[in-house]
């Protein structure tokens, strides 16, 4: 059964003994579900559109690694422990690729439609990931030989889209970012293992013949 849509489901809450909530997410995505994660830099306190970083231009506001770095990302409980009673409010970074999912994203309305279609076509979902301006659907981890062989094949690959393969990261739910709060548009379903994710050509194919039917030629945000 594919995922509902519009259904919110709240994260696992057994380590939820008094536990601020994003450490008790940050521990279910570590230590139950095996993803390597780490703290990402939090919005300015001055400015909420703004990076805690020292970018001044930077694109993905509290939405990424800085201090530590990507590399520094473990499934290790007593270090996502440790990182969050320390940060207790420091969004939570995926490093994407490896052992852990990757994701393709695209802007949030062309990403409504796109779903939309996906149902309608009874394909079968993993979690879906909805920031304010874009949303990651969560597939398999794949290889750059193995993406750059999907999209060759492709006549039309929107320039919406974007990869987010090894080397990559996505801000996970329930985090709070300089552009807003990270949700599940498709919560993962309750239960101590990972959840289910897609192959990413299943994901690509759909997306791409979804955004080509229904006219969606969105630029990249």
């Amino acid at each position: 059964m594919r995922e509902i849509l519009g259904r919110r489901r709240r994260l696992l809450s057994r380590r939820n003994n008094g536990s601020p909530e994003m450490l008790s997410a940050a521990l279910t995505f570590a230590a139950d579900w095996r993803w390597p994660v780490l703290p990402g830099v939090a919005p300015d306190p001055q400015g909420r559109a703004r990076c805690g970083c020292p970018d001044p231009e930077c694109t993905v506001p509290g939405a990424h690694p800085f201090d530590p770095g990507l590399l520094a990302a473990t499934a290790d409980e007593r270090m996502v422990r440790w990182w969050w009673t320390n940060r207790p409010s420091a969004p939570i970074v995926l490093a994407t690729g490896g052992t852990a999912p990757c994701a393709v994203s695209l802007p949030a309305p062309a990403a409504a439609r796109a779903l939309d279609a996906l149902d309608r076509k009874g394909m079968r979902l993993g979690p879906v990931v909805a920031a304010p301006t874009r949303w990651a659907i969560l597939v398999a981890p794949y290889s750059m030989e193995q993406l750059g062989e999907l999209l060759y094949a492709k006549d039309f690959v929107p320039g919406s889209l974007r990869f987010h393969g090894e080397g990559g990261y996505i801000a996970l739910p329930p985090s709070e970012t300089g552009q807003g709060r990270i949700s599940w548009e498709r919560a993962p379903l309750p239960g101590s293992a990972a959840p289910w994710v897609p192959g990413v050509e299943a994901v690509v194919d759909a997306v791409v013949e979804a955004l080509t039917r229904t006219g969606v030629s969105a630029p990249e945000l």
